[in-house]
């Protein structure tokens, strides 16, 4: 067996690029001002000058944009390509964003798919007079175009409307792409990594402009490309306030780490999912994303390891979101955070909030990284060890042991696994509440008095100043994780390794020492006791 792979001693010595970026941008195209009934109302009737508000209005304008899409692709000789079902409509286009030599709109996909768009009743009326329509939101199966293109600044994207009213839409852009585009232009030398950076001549530069991103650069892409493909709305329409806006959909947050040699970020992977495949339970989970979860918190709480050939990510869920850990062409680390509703990081779903959501994002990457950090850096030398599982004089006074394997002991120190990255610090009644739920049973403040004086007399904990707050100390990182690791994941899985299903060479190997000890008793003539 070769050496076990360090987590830190890969991540201080074998990293030539740590970049956080942008990924992938998936927006929905909305008018804000043509949401609910009265406002189609309003606009057909007030501002569209009809006498009548009526389905037969929205029908011709549908018409219209629909006749306006194949005009503009005959004129400009654009393919117009008709999705089948199931199919993956970036594996359909890519032969044609591939061939694109210049910024243009490089393909038109067409596809029926059900959208909320606007369904009319006629309403009933006994008086004889002109007909008259309600209005109601529904999901109907209508003709959506998207149109693929290649863009100056961030490369191959597409956007989406529906040829029916109020006509949503969908935008689509990655960040890694705007950032090469970005590097290029301000001459900064770097090598692709699929989507991403293999390596970079001014690492400092590149990351500021990863920063760059923000709505103001997808904002101009969007009204840019509006003011090229054809539209259902006009001009006097956009003057009147009946325009697009845009709001998250799904952002994806990245950090990639990149390793000097493809073999360390394999150690570096195969360490980590060894060591993390519970990350998804609700306690580490609460520790990625920084959000409270309660009894009723709607969230699936699990971690998910899917394999695809050779490959593996590891995939932690709340909520709508996820955090996904995986290695990108075999060299490189990519940690991301999928934001799949804004609102789960306590975040506004419109453009103008994506600063807020990157800060958050980037955050939970980090904390993941500094939870497998410090999951790894948990050897307790000896010296240590006696200290705390047995009693000693500290500051002059006799301190009792914390010793492996009691009961309250273990929950102890699984309450301050799951208050470590908490940058507040910990109190005597939170950490109470987290040792009395492991213990699965009373545990009084005196308790926690007493415990905690014991962690803090042997150099565990710290109290924050001017608080009655604590922080775990180095020291104090070490004993919680290594007291939880041989606990939970160590000593069980050994006490049972010449049982079935665990490993065979582990079952010979004890197998082995149990023989090896039984010969050596016998040689020394030692009988059995009575």
């Amino acid at each position: 067996m070769g050496d076990v792979a360090n987590v830190n001693d890969l991540l201080d010595s074998h990293v030539i690029l740590d970049l956080e970026c942008l990924d992938r941008i998936y927006l929905n195209v909305y008018v804000p001002k043509l949401q609910m009934p009265g406002q189609v109302v309003y606009f057909l009737r007030d501002h569209r000058k009809m006498p009548i508000a009526s389905p037969a209005i929205m029908e011709k304008m549908g018409n219209r944009f629909r006749e306006a899409v194949r005009s503009f692709a005959t004129t400009n000789n654009i393919p117009i390509v008709r999705f089948k079902k199931g199919e993956r409509h970036i594996e359909v286009m890519e032969p044609y964003l591939k061939a694109a030599t210049e910024p243009g709109i490089v393909a038109i996909g067409v596809a029926q798919e059900f959208q909320s768009v606007f369904s009319a009743t006629k309403r009933k009326d006994s008086s004889g007079g002109a007909p008259s329509f309600t209005f109601a939101k529904a999901d109907r199966r209508v003709t959506a175009y998207y149109f693929y293109l290649m863009d100056a600044d961030f490369g191959a994207g597409f956007i989406k409307i529906c040829s029916y009213f109020p006509y949503p839409g969908k935008v689509w852009v990655n960040g890694h792409e705007w950032a090469k585009r970005q590097a290029l232009k301000a001459g900064i030398g770097f090598t692709e990594l699929a989507n991403g950076f293999a390596s970079c001549e001014d690492s400092v530069a590149l990351q500021a402009l990863c920063n760059r991103l923000g709505p103001n650069q997808i904002e101009e892409f969007f009204h840019r490309w509006m003011q090229v493909i054809p539209i259902p709305l006009d001009d006097r329409d956009r003057l009147a306030g009946f325009w697009w806006e845009l709001s998250m959909r799904q952002i994806e947050v990245s950090r990639t780490i990149v390793f000097d040699a493809p073999r360390r970020a394999r150690a570096f992977f195969e360490s980590t999912v060894a060591d993390n495949i519970d990350i998804g339970r609700p306690d580490e989970v609460k520790l990625i994303f920084a959000r409270q979860i309660r009894k009723n918190t709607n969230a699936e709480f699990a971690t998910r390891i899917v394999t695809r050939g050779t490959d593996v990510t590891i995939n932690a869920f709340y909520k709508h979101s996820r955090i996904k850990e995986y290695l990108k062409e075999g060299r490189a680390l990519r940690i991301e955070t999928v934001v799949n509703s804004p609102t789960d990081l306590g975040v506004q779903r419109r453009l103008r909030n994506l600063a807020e959501l990157i800060d958050k994002a980037r955050a939970a990457n980090r904390r993941l990284l500094d939870i497998q950090r410090a999951g790894q850096g948990c050897a307790i030398e000896t010296a240590l060890w006696e200290r705390i599982s047995q009693p000693s004089l500290e500051e002059g006074r006799r301190t009792g042991a914390i010793r492996f394997g009691d009961k309250r002991v273990m929950a102890l120190a699984g309450a301050l696994c799951v208050a470590l990255n908490t940058v507040i610090g910990f109190t005597n009644k939170s950490l109470r509440a987290s040792v009395s739920q492991l213990l699965g049973g009373p545990y009084s403040a005196a308790q926690m008095t007493y415990d905690l004086r014991k962690l803090r007399l042997k150099g565990l904990i710290t109290r924050i100043p001017h608080t009655n707050s604590y922080t775990l100390t180095p020291e104090g990182i070490r004993f919680a994780i290594t007291y939880t690791k041989l606990g939970h994941r160590v000593l069980p899985p050994l006490l049972a390794a010449n049982q079935q299903p665990a490993p065979i060479g582990l079952q010979r190997a004890l197998n082995t020492i149990e023989n090896y000890v039984g010969n050596y008793l016998e040689h020394a003539k030692l009988k059995a006791a009575a």
